[in-house]
């Protein structure tokens, strides 16, 4: 099987001759330039070249967000917005909608490795609890639920208007296979939010823009940090069939969830925080996975980018039991 056909197999959960081998989180920085003082040729840099340089699945991934091209007032961190007014949000934010998306030269390209089954597809794209933390900053975001619903809907209302038209304009060109909204909306305790908020700032822009995705065949997945299992029925009830990185650190019990939630994706869930450990260590976290595995419907790959604690060598390591696990979780 190729690559294509085993990510698409293993999310419908079908059988496959062994399960992807993906990083789903590129490196840090800092991560490679240890690995390129430990002997990583130097001129191997591209998160594509790293990815195959070690062995694993080549696939593209791809994140289209307009919060690149908000105007900052100067010496304002990013943790305290933009915007904290609808006057500010139409004068500083409001632009930022309008202009080109997508450069469909690059979209031709990994529609040609699609076609060709050569690689799977990831569009992530900003959510709704993701893109209002842009405008207001962490804490005036959390507040705003109270305190600006009207501004709240404002901001939703635009970047439901923006994700539609990337996903109209990338769709003529390359199907993604699967695209994820950008979110983080748990911490190590839970949610950030209740589901009264979800129900009210959320679930109504996912109910119009979910429906999309399934019409193309794309699968609906979130992105969030910390503990995301209580979000789930949440997810499920808009429509949404997956999430990663599915943090270990966060409390995050992967099994539990697939017991809960038999036809749930997942894709994530190797703790990073083992891997620098040795074999003993990292055998030990895949044993953990390995029911998972060999349920559908998942992918294993580090919850989160791999820390500069990691070795070269720990890593090299880490993927040569990562291929003896991909074969096992098939087997039988």
């Amino acid at each position: 099987m190729n690559t294509r056909e085993r990510f698409k197999n293993i999310m419908a959960f079908k059988p496959v001759d062994r399960l992807p081998m993906i990083e789903s989180y590129w490196w840090w920085n800092k991560t490679v330039e240890r690995w390129h003082s430990e002997g990583l040729p130097q001129e191997i840099n591209g998160h594509m070249e790293i990815a195959q340089y070690f062995g694993l699945d080549k696939h593209r991934i791809f994140w289209l967000t307009p919060a690149g091209r908000i105007q900052r007032p100067q010496g304002r961190p990013r943790s305290e917005g933009v915007a904290h007014t609808m006057d500010e949000y139409l004068e500083r934010v409001k632009p930022i909608f309008t202009g080109a998306t997508v450069n469909p030269d690059d979209l031709r390209i990994f529609a040609a490795e699609q076609s060709r089954d050569e690689v799977f597809v990831w569009l992530q794209i900003d959510g709704f609890f993701w893109f209002p933390r842009e405008v207001f900053g962490i804490e005036p975001h959390l507040f705003a639920f109270h305190d600006q619903p009207e501004l709240m809907h404002c901001i939703n209302e635009d970047i439901l208007t923006y994700n539609l038209r990337i996903i109209e304009e990338v769709c003529s060109v390359c199907v993604p296979d699967v695209l994820t909204f950008a979110e983080d909306m748990s911490y190590n305790h839970g949610p950030m939010i209740s589901k009264a908020h979800f129900d009210e700032f959320l679930a109504p822009y996912y109910r119009r823009i979910v429906p999309v995705l399934h019409e193309w065949g794309i699968l609906p997945f979130v992105d969030s940090d910390g503990d995301i299992e209580p979000l789930i029925p949440w997810l499920e009830e808009v429509g949404l069939v997956g999430l990663t990185p599915l943090e270990r650190m966060a409390g995050n019990d992967v099994n539990n969830i697939r017991q809960n939630h038999p036809q749930f994706r997942m894709l994530g869930a190797f703790d990073k925080t083992v891997m620098h450990r040795g074999a003993d260590a990292i055998r030990a976290e895949f044993e953990r996975l390995l029911p998972l595995m060999k349920s559908g419907g998942y992918i294993p790959s580090v919850d989160h980018q791999t820390p500069p604690e990691v070795s070269l060598e720990n890593y090299r390591l880490y993927v040569s039991i990562l291929k003896e696990y991909v074969v096992r979780a098939v087997e039988g």
